[in-house]
């Protein structure tokens, strides 16, 4: 599995944007997650959305402002981020697994090259 991500970019404070993930490969049953990289080591958990797109999770800090969703037709998941502030300036990275959705990053075995979001105050 191939994860490739766009979007991303410069925003002021308060502005949106939208994140995609398309996925190639092996795609089937793959559920999938959005984590960010700030100034620390670790990725934190954003959002994640089951295969079905029945079921989706978030961070306590983006309930509200984000909201994850996918078309399985064309292989692809989103991320719209809406009101953002200077603390969700993070490279993203999309990721992927085969089972259940999960929040931790160890879970997922495919991962996106990351995408860079800036936020202006």
């Amino acid at each position: 599995v191939a994860l490739v991500q766009s979007g991303g970019g410069v925003v002021q404070a308060g502005g949106s944007l939208r994140l995609s993930c398309v996925a190639s490969g092996r795609t089937s049953y793959l559920a999938m997650g959005w984590f960010r990289q700030g100034p620390g080591p670790e990725r934190e958990f954003v959002a994640a959305i089951n295969w079905h797109g029945l079921n989706t999770y978030y961070e306590d800090s983006v309930k509200g402002r984000f909201t994850v969703s996918r078309d399985n037709d064309v292989n692809t998941v989103w991320l719209q981020m809406n009101s953002l502030n200077t603390d969700d300036a993070a490279v993203y990275y999309c990721a992927a697994r085969r089972g259940p959705v999960a929040q931790e990053e160890s879970a997922y075995e495919y991962w996106g090259q990351g995408t860079r979001v800036t936020v202006s105050s």
